[in-house]
Parts: structure tokens; sequence; C-alpha cells
């Protein structure tokens, strides 16, 4: 890694760094027992990462229910991330080489951030408690800029508190919402597989597909050597 064409890597959180979905759930779960709802499956919670808390919850009241009143969501969301902000890191653990990869990553002389729609005090906790955040130069939660992904607007604000030109940069995500965001932005993407995506993954434009983070390194190098278009 050479650092000729890119200096900067931004990173999707949930379902690109970390398997956050078991965390997620539980919180939800215990949540939704408050409100007189039925429990959320693994595999549903899957479909609904990835929108923001307050999506995430109004979601979860109407697949258990009526719909939330949206004058009372705003407290239900806060009620449901006092849960999950209490407990970020208890079933949740990084994905297979994302630690030795990020710390490659770094020590090659590239700036990193994590642009996530999770909000920014829970994005901030579970990447200290998994010892992520040594090698994160700047942290983007769904609450820390005017908009979020897929809006550009969202990786823009965080590549201008790192000093990056967009044009310079690569963003790792797991789905159609950051493909939209690097698109607009005018970065690179790339797309991992193991996520939590919606749509098929051959419907989410990528200069390329990972099945292992540990391949990071070398689309980074071959990126970074390539042509700018």
């Amino acid at each position: 890694m050479t650092n000729d064409r890119i200096d900067a890597i931004v990173f999707d959180l949930d379902g690109t760094l970390i398997d956050s979905a078991p965390d997620l759930r539980a919180a939800l779960n215990v949540f939704l027992v408050t409100q007189g709802r039925s429990e959320i499956d693994l595999a549903t919670v899957h479909r609904m990462i990835g929108d923001g808390s307050t999506v995430f919850v109004r979601q979860a009241m109407e697949m258990t229910g009526d719909p939330a009143d949206e004058t009372e969501l705003p407290a239900m969301v806060r009620a449901y991330l006092d849960i999950y902000e209490a407990n970020v890191a208890v079933l949740t653990e990084p994905y297979d080489g994302v630690l030795d990869t990020l710390a490659a990553i770094k020590k090659a002389g590239y700036r990193t951030g994590v642009c996530t729609n999770k909000p920014q005090a829970a994005a901030l906790g579970v990447l200290d408690a998994l010892g992520l955040a040594p090698h994160i130069d700047a942290v983007g939660g769904g609450d820390h800029y005017p908009e979020r992904k897929p809006h550009p607007g969202h990786l823009l604000g965080l590549l201008n508190d790192l000093g990056v030109d967009p044009g310079r940069t690569i963003m790792v995500g797991d789905n159609e919402h950051d493909a939209a965001a690097a698109e607009g932005a005018g970065a690179e993407f790339v797309l991992m597989s193991y996520g939590y995506a919606r749509k098929p993954l051959d419907q989410i434009p990528a200069a390329a597909r990972l099945d292992r983070f540990t391949d990071l390194p070398d689309v980074i190098a071959r990126l970074d050597r390539s042509p700018s278009s």
C-alpha cells in the first residue's frame, strides 16, 4: 500500500467492522417487552439494520402491533438507546481479521474513519469496547451531521473532518446506503458480502466485492495504484 491515489479509508460499522445484530436484537426486545410487544427474531433484525435508530424502533413497533405515535417516538427511541448503549459489546464482535487489518491500514499511512447511521455515542462506545478505536481517526454517527447515509453529505462531513478529498477516498460498507453515499460523494466503494444488505449484492455497484475483511489491503493497494477516473 503506497498512498499514490488514495489517502483515506472510511468504514461503515454494523455489518462491516462488527457483527452487532445480537446486541441490537437483545436491546430491542427488552424495549419491546416494556411496551407489551412480542420479541423479534435475529433474522428479522438483520433486515432492519442500516437506517438508524428511529427507523429501527418505528419498524419494530409496526411489526409487533399498532404503529408508534410519531409524537411519542423520540421518547421510545431514547428508551431503546438507553438499553442498547449500556450493552453495546455484550454479544457484539468484530468480524474475523478486522483488528489486525485496521492496524495494517493505519500503519501504511492511511487516514481512517467510520461513517455509520448508528448514533454517535453508541458508535464511540462499541469501537472503544472492542478495541477498534485506536485505529480510527474520526467517527461520524447518524446524529453527528445534518444528513445521514445514503445522503452523501454524511460521508462528506466526515471527510471534511478528516481533511481528505472524496476523490482520494475508499468507502468500505455492506449495503446499498454505503454505496449510494460513496457514489454521491465521489469516493470509491468496496462492498463486503457478509453484512446486512437488503438488496441483492449484484445490484449494489462497487469497485470490488469481498467475502473476507482480510482481503481488503490487496484491494486498497490495487485501487491506490490505478489511474484516477
